[in-house]
């Protein structure tokens, strides 16, 4: 028939090549989870079972999270105060770099400056060091104004490191067509009426990118918060993990995984809420207009 298309033999085996590949990755990148799982519900100290699926499953180790605490005055138990501790640090971080980066990519894009292409050119050079470097210099400045051990001072820390994400919202921004802007200053509107109205709602989804972005990157984040926050009640819960595994020869892993599975619910919950502003501010992302 004439406009129809058929699939060549050779078009068939690459595309069921293609299709076996991806399948296979997709088992391959499952088979951590599993294992993760097998572990939450397995009764012992040990991570790997004697079997794929487990002989027996509890759920004492995911009771035991909403039940142990390690002082008497608690309110609350161990697991929930880390994971409270950390979404309060992941959300003030994530506004507040918010907060500090659509300003500022506004004005690296829209607003011609002194300064203003060696202040991207410093940008770029701040994210060759890694963070690690600037440790001691932070750990001074905090223990000097008495903010160790301080959710609010990790915040400030945290929020600092933003760099990336001017420069990618510059880029989002770059590609919103300057008539707009014209139109508006014609209609008497100044920069930040520009900035609130029209440059903030079309960069909605890329906001949406950098708002999972920075929370899912601090809620794992480790070093800087085992300098800061040095008592158990400030924990987070990287810090609060590592206490199931910390002595090698009474490790509890089957309750590591448990708290791992409970701990990744919040993210999960994010990205299906922001799952289409995500895809949107991806696609956004990758094409240059």
């Amino acid at each position: 028939m004439v406009g129809r298309e058929y699939m060549t033999r050779q078009d068939a085996i690459v595309l069921w090549i293609s299709r076996v590949i991806i399948w296979v990755a997709i088992i391959l990148s499952l088979l951590p989870t599993w294992f993760i799982i097998v572990a939450s519900v397995s009764k012992g100290g040990a991570f790997f079972q004697s079997s794929f699926f487990p002989k027996e499953i509890t759920f004492e180790n995911y009771i035991e999270l909403f039940r142990k605490k390690s002082s008497p005055s608690q309110t609350l138990p161990d697991f929930v105060m880390w994971v409270k501790n950390s979404l309060i640090v992941c959300f003030g971080v994530a506004f507040l770099q918010i907060f500090m980066t659509a300003p500022a990519a506004y004005a690296f894009s829209r607003i011609n400056f002194v300064g203003r292409k060696n202040g991207l050119k410093t940008l770029l050079i701040l994210q060759m060091f890694p963070t690690f470097m600037a440790m001691p210099a932070i750990y001074g400045l905090l223990a000097k104004f008495n903010l160790l051990d301080n959710l609010f001072a990790l915040i400030l820390v945290l929020a600092g490191g933003s760099a990336f994400n001017i420069w990618l919202l510059k880029g989002n921004m770059d590609q919103i067509p300057y008539e707009i802007d014209e139109a508006a200053i014609i209609d008497g509107a100044g920069h930040f009426l520009i900035f609130r109205k029209i440059i903030l709602p079309l960069t909605a989804p890329m906001l949406a990118v950098m708002f999972i972005w920075s929370f899912n990157g601090v809620f794992n984040e480790f070093l800087l918060s085992s300098l800061v926050l040095q008592s158990p009640e400030n924990a987070t819960v990287p810090i609060g993990l590592r206490n199931f595994i910390n002595n090698q020869f009474s490790a509890n892993w089957p309750m590591f995984s448990a708290a791992s599975i409970l701990a990744s619910l919040p993210i999960v919950i994010i990205y299906m809420a922001l799952q289409k502003q995500i895809q949107s501010g991806l696609a956004a992302g990758a094409v240059k207009g």
